[in-house]
């Protein structure tokens, strides 16, 4: 690995854990910086170290509270630009408002266009984030945005339950919207693929309506995105279940997940949700995380030395610890 001299990694309060990981693969430690709250909530932030003409990394998903985490990191974005920070960079494994990607009605915003624009004006060089929700949401930046895939790190957990290709295996898309990510998925594990096909009731409730493809008597993976509620994979799970499937697990790219979340997956046909670390999210009951640390490690390293950072982007690049 080639020198970090010149690095220096900071993390706000919103995945302190994370930022820690992905410091230890690099071999730096956290640069020292103090962010507390005034009474009346207000963020304050002092770097205590001089950072002047420095690569500036800012680790910060902007997960519940994502108006706070949101606020936070560009707080801190402006305290490294006052300090003459060379360069900074924004590391947002988890984008939040990327689901208001359009105007689906009328007078309504676009909000990740907006969080893209306020980033940009804050004094951010470059995005680098995760599994977004619209791919399409790098255009709204006017500024490099690095666009990474957890996919090689959940597959190669399930490699270990199911192997490289598994004829009894089927992925499921929980939506028509997930087809691609599901395909990808599929391909790589030598599975079938399946589509179930659904309508949201409500912003918490979805009405599983069908499957498309063959999932009877075989093991399912469900892929998605996201989950917040878990209504549309359990929703999906069921009606999978209900096909004739065998063991149902899923894979998440990111848990947002509350207690109606874990209350719905405990109490559904799901075995195990795979996902990432890219939000704090605990391992608990059937929920399983597994770190991002090692890619965004990689993905900060070539940064910083001005190399090639397209591997990376690459659904099928298999990423080592």
């Amino acid at each position: 690995m080639n020198s970090n001299f010149g690095m220096k990694l900071f993390s706000g309060t919103a995945h302190p854990m994370l930022a820690g990981q992905i410091a230890s693969s690099l071999g730096v430690e956290l640069a020292d910086v103090n962010v507390t709250a005034f009474p009346d909530g207000e963020t304050f932030v002092k770097i205590n170290e001089n950072i002047r003409g420095e690569d500036v990394y800012i680790i910060q998903p902007t997960c519940p509270p994502t108006n706070h985490n949101l606020m936070e990191l560009m707080i801190i974005v402006d305290a490294a630009k006052r300090a003459s920070a060379g360069r900074i960079n924004a590391v947002i494994p988890f984008f939040g408002y990327a689901r208001q990607d359009r105007k689906d009605q009328p007078r309504v915003p676009i909000t990740a266009k907006l969080v893209a624009d306020l980033l940009s004006a804050a004094g951010v060089d470059r995005v680098v984030t995760m599994d977004l929700h619209a791919a399409q949401i790098q255009g709204f930046f006017n500024i490099p945005v690095d666009h990474l895939y957890g996919k090689p790190i959940i597959i190669r957990e399930l490699r270990e339950r199911f192997g490289d290709g598994c004829s009894d295996l089927t992925v499921v898309s929980p939506d028509v919207g997930g087809v691609k990510m599901a395909r990808a998925y599929s391909d790589a594990l030598g599975a079938q693929l399946a589509i179930v096909a659904k309508h949201r009731i409500s912003a918490t409730e979805v009405e599983a309506m069908q499957v498309i493809g063959n999932v009877e008597g075989r093991d399912v993976v469900l892929v998605d995105d996201m989950t917040e509620t878990a209504g549309t994979l359990c929703a999906a799970a069921e009606i999978l279940k209900k096909g004739g499937a065998n063991r149902i697990f899923a894979a998440v790219s990111h848990a947002v997940i509350g207690e109606l979340g874990h209350k719905r997956i405990e109490e559904s046909a799901i075995e195990e949700v795979i996902t990432t670390d890219s939000t704090p999210v605990e391992a608990r009951g059937k929920v399983r995380p597994v770190s991002i640390a090692p890619i965004l490690g990689q993905a900060i390293q070539r940064i910083h030395n001005g190399e090639s950072v397209t591997s990376l982007f690459d659904i099928n690049t298999d990423v080592d610890d």
